[in-house]
């Protein structure tokens, strides 16, 4: 019996993948409109962020760089998949570096979660391994409840081997705790 829950679980969590990632690779889309939608949703949820944290924006100011990232996930019993899209900015160069992202992970939980993350990278080694390896591994134990109606409420901050990480959630519901490996690698189609 529990093979056959854990079963339908990984099923469940496959097909749910497969549907978020189709959300966020939208075929249609040229890769000029698929960038120009990218940079609308940082600008989007920096202008959010500010309003939430004015202090932010003197951080992104002095640092090396940031990145913004949209991700659903989704937290099925046993099992937590996701899939997102976002852009790193270099602050020195100017150049901007658009990057997928990938997670799956083991807990218990259920629901569906939109969120929206801002790396702030303090050492151009952070932000230049970021780009280059892009890979992250953590634990993460949240409780997020949403409306979209409600606006915008950061749902976690961060800091770690310089790099300052704020998490805003857009909308869904989730209570959550898991432990996720996350992959970010830059978007061969768009860069």
């Amino acid at each position: 019996m529990h093979k056959l829950k854990f079963n339908l679980s990984i099923s469940i969590s496959i097909i749910a993948l497969i549907f978020v990632s189709a959300c966020s690779n939208n075929p249609t889309k040229t890769p000029i409109e698929k960038r120009q939608i990218i940079i609308d949703m940082r600008n989007q949820v920096l202008q959010d962020l500010y309003k939430i944290k004015p202090d932010v924006k003197a951080q992104i100011g002095s640092a090396a760089g940031y990145a913004v990232f949209s991700n659903a996930n989704i937290n099925l019993i046993f099992t937590s998949v996701g899939a997102g899209h976002g852009v790193v900015r270099d602050n020195k160069s100017g150049k901007n570096t658009f990057m997928k992202m990938g997670e799956a992970g083991v807990g218990l939980g259920i629901g569906l979660k939109d969120f929206r993350a801002l790396f702030v990278f303090h050492s151009r080694d952070a932000l230049s391994q970021f780009i280059d390896d892009g890979w992250a591994f953590g634990v993460n134990a949240d409780a997020a409840a949403k409306a979209s109606e409600k606006g915008a409420a950061v749902g976690g901050e961060a800091t770690f081997d310089n790099i300052t990480v704020y998490q805003l959630t857009e909308s869904g519901l989730a209570l959550q705790a898991t432990v996720k490996g996350t992959k970010f690698w830059q978007d061969s189609e768009l860069n």
